[in-house]
């Protein structure tokens, strides 16, 4: 009997177990359900605080636009808890459109203390957009002088913040000459002067007010604010302004973002975050990016009410493909390469010029425009972040590196896409190099010190140079090579600049290009000079390692062809200190990069002197007959070297390898004046090596004698299939002429 009850008390514990896994999986399924219930439920109540705090917004915005008399805040209760609601708001996801127009009334009215004013000042943060008409309303509150001087001048650093937030700005602009009167007020001219800067089109440009500006000027003195104005005239209309002004860059405006912008980013991350879909201002047009610094705000064309006009109806080309020739066209719209061609003469730029960086048809209009406002006001933008942005200049920035990166990787990019440095980028660079402390944005860095512009090589001496030399002979070998390959591209950089303005000038313009070429040819030869100088010093730092020696041979492939490859009128040799290291490597690629190096430099001598001797060449820019002489002891040296096994007896060169028979006799190395020929060469032992395994497989003892006569010819034609163009180059060009000249019958002998 027991037996059959266990058996039955066994079937019943295998269908409990098989009940507990159906409840397992149902619980599973539950457990999912209620994950799901507790998110809309999350959500719901998400929605129900968003309408309450809505709720609230709209009862403070009707009580403020109620307001008539002067409420102490003190006193009421009321007043406090409406302007705590709006702040909260605004501070957490943002004021609407609508909210602006009341708050900028009562603001600016005069109706509250300053106090007050002032709060509801800073807490004008937009969710999307600024309604252009609130603006206005706001600057005839100012004509009537209704408020303080203070609350003006924190409404005009709020109107420099948030101009990229307007929805329009036709409106704004024709104000200008209600905002160019202001300029009496002298606590109010440098935001003023600010204003009128982003506003300024050539139809403003007028003589009265140039002579207004000057009158300013020399009652108030040289102002940055004022000259940048005058500087933003005279490009338009270079007529009207007469007087000379710095060339340099300088910053010309105080930072005016200053209570806002932390604010708006809070705001920006925040709402990102509660919605997957964009926003539809605060990024612009564009998807919207993981970074949060400044920069990236303005990084992308900002999207107007405009924007949202249909594009294309019934297939048809709607009114934003197609400008009239009185009518601008707003870039936020622009689409296509067809649109900036139909319509690039009504093109607005935005007051957001950092967009342009990223816009490629914007950098197609920059770069073919002529149009020195667009430029001046990239510039402009784009020198005022670098200096408050940059991390090892700014005090506790350093959490920012990485998104100050890649800001400095996006100016770059542009940059390349128009073939030519920003002068705010050069100016940067020159003001924040001595601070650099070689690490951060290494990468970056160099690559921007690729495109300065060609200048005067003094002051790049001082302000890039030096700076660069201290931290170069302090670093690692790597930091090393990545300075000579910034240097060597912004020598290619500088040389192609030349090549397209030599095609692009006519023979009739020939004495402006003698000038031109000059300082041109002085700038270059300075800067391999320098590349010299560091590269010697280098070698013997790094004990000529082999890896620094081929970046260094990286940059002489470049200047040994400028006369060919690039027509400018100058060769300079590299230093002994950087010749005979590569000539007695003992790295094959770095001794045919020598020889490439030597093949290139006989090239372009040669033509030079058959144009010198045809007089085709401008007769104003002659190599000198030193570096003939330089070249010819190089040749001697390597002919020695590589194929006559002379160059310690035939070494002319001061810093050349020349020694006495005696002192290598002291070596005890045999067959010492065979040491560095092609065979015996360190760099090429191991060619000699496999060829004797090849040409006697069944000799073990490495015979290296045994290379001579037509063994010779084999083992030249098998250095040549090993990849080795530039020995193949060098022996065919120069190797048979120098030795018929020397008529050496010992060393004919030994070939």
């Amino acid at each position: 009997m027991r037996p059959r009850r266990s058996s039955k008390h066994s079937k019943r514990a295998l269908q409990v177990h098989h009940s507990n896994q159906t409840d397992l999986s149902a619980w599973r399924k539950e457990g999912a359900a209620d994950a799901e219930r507790g998110a809309q439920a999350h959500q719901t109540l998400s929605d129900e605080r968003n309408d309450s705090e809505q709720v609230s917004l709209e009862h403070a915005l009707s009580y403020f636009k109620k307001v008539q008399d002067r409420v102490s805040l003190k006193k009421s209760e009321v007043l406090r808890k409406h302007l705590s609601t709006v702040e909260s708001i605004a501070l957490k996801r943002g004021l609407p459109p609508e909210g602006f127009g009341v708050l900028l009334d009562v603001a600016l009215s005069g109706k509250l203390a300053d106090t007050v004013n002032t709060r509801l000042l800073k807490s004008l943060i937009p969710a999307s957009v600024i309604p252009e008409s609130s603006i206005v309303s706001s600057v005839s509150w100012l004509c009537v002088s209704k408020c303080s001087s203070n609350i003006q001048l924190l409404f005009l650093r709020w109107l420099i913040t948030m101009l990229d937030f307007i929805d329009h700005k036709e409106q704004v602009h024709a104000l200008y000459g209600i905002f160019f009167s202001f300029l009496n007020d002298e606590k109010l001219c440098p935001y003023i002067c600010h204003v009128l800067y982003l506003l300024t089109r050539k139809v403003n440009v007028k003589p009265f007010r140039v002579r207004r500006l000057l009158d300013l000027q020399s009652k108030m003195g040289t102002q940055p604010h004022l000259q940048a104005l005058l500087a933003l005239y005279k490009l338009f209309c270079p007529e009207l302004v007469s007087i000379t002004l710095p060339q340099k860059m300088k910053t010309y405006f105080k930072n005016a973002d200053g209570p806002w912008k932390a604010a708006i980013n809070t705001v920006r991350q925040r709402n990102q975050a509660n919605s997957a879909m964009p926003q539809p201002l605060l990024l612009g047009t564009a998807q919207p990016r993981s970074r949060k610094r400044k920069w990236n705000i303005q990084l992308t064309v900002p999207a107007s009410s405009a924007s949202t006009q249909s594009l294309v109806v019934g297939g048809k080309m709607s009114r934003v493909d197609s400008y009239s020739a009185h009518e601008s066209f707003p870039v936020e719209q622009l689409r296509t390469f067809p649109q900036l061609l139909q319509n690039i003469h009504h093109l607005e730029f935005p007051s957001q010029m950092g967009s342009v960086l990223t816009n490629p048809l914007l950098l197609h209009y920059l770069n073919c425009s002529k149009d020195e406002s667009v430029h001046l006001r990239l510039y402009y933008w784009l020198g005022q972040t670098l200096q408050e942005e940059c991390t090892w200049c700014v005090v506790d920035n350093n959490q920012n590196e990485e998104e100050f990166r890649g800001f400095l990787e996006t100016i770059y990019k542009a940059e390349c896409f128009l073939q030519e440095g920003f002068p705010s980028c050069e100016d940067f660079l020159y003001r924040t190099l001595p601070l650099w402390d070689g690490v951060s944005c290494r990468s970056q860095i160099l690559r921007l010190v690729s495109w300065i512009p060609l200048s005067t090589f003094s002051e790049m001496k001082s302000q890039l140079c030096d700076p660069l030399a201290q931290l170069f002979f302090t670093s690692s070998l790597y930091f090393k090579c990545s300075v000579l390959e910034s240097l060597k591209e912004l020598l290619q950089n500088w040389l192609n600049w030349h090549v397209v303005q030599l095609d692009s000038q006519s023979d009739s313009q020939f004495d402006s290009l003698n000038t031109t070429l000059s300082g041109l040819v002085n700038g270059v030869a300075e800067l391999i000079n320098f590349v010299g100088r560091i590269s010697t010093a280098a070698l013997h730092l790094e004990r000529s390692h082999t890896f620094l020696l081929y970046f260094i041979l990286d940059f002489y492939e470049t200047v040994c062809d400028m006369y060919l490859k690039y027509k400018l009128p100058l060769l300079i040799m590299p230093p002994a200190g950087v010749f005979y290291p590569a000539l007695l490597s003992m790295d094959s690629v770095n001794l045919n990069q020598l020889c490439y190096i030597m093949y290139r430099y006989r090239a372009n001598l040669v033509a030079a002197k058959e144009n010198e001797m045809s007089k085709k060449e401008i007769q104003q820019f002659k190599f000198s007959s030193q570096t003939y002489q330089e070249y010819n002891q190089y040749i001697i040296s390597m002919v020695g070297c590589l194929w006559t096994s002379s160059v310690f007896q035939k070494d002319n060169h001061p810093q050349g390898i020349r020694l006495d028979d005696e002192l290598l006799k002291k070596t005890g190395v045999q067959e010492y004046k065979n040491s560095f020929n092609i065979v015996y060469h360190p760099a090429l032992m191991c060619y000699a090596v496999d060829f004797l395994q090849q040409a006697w497989p069944d000799d073990t003892t490495f015979n290296f004698s045994l290379i001579k006569g037509k063994k010779w010819n084999w083992y030249l034609r098998y250095l040549y299939g090993q990849g080795l163009e530039g020995l193949k180059l060098f022996i065919e060009s120069s190797i048979n002429r120098v030795s018929k000249a020397s008529q050496s019958k010992p060393e004919n002998e030994e070939v």
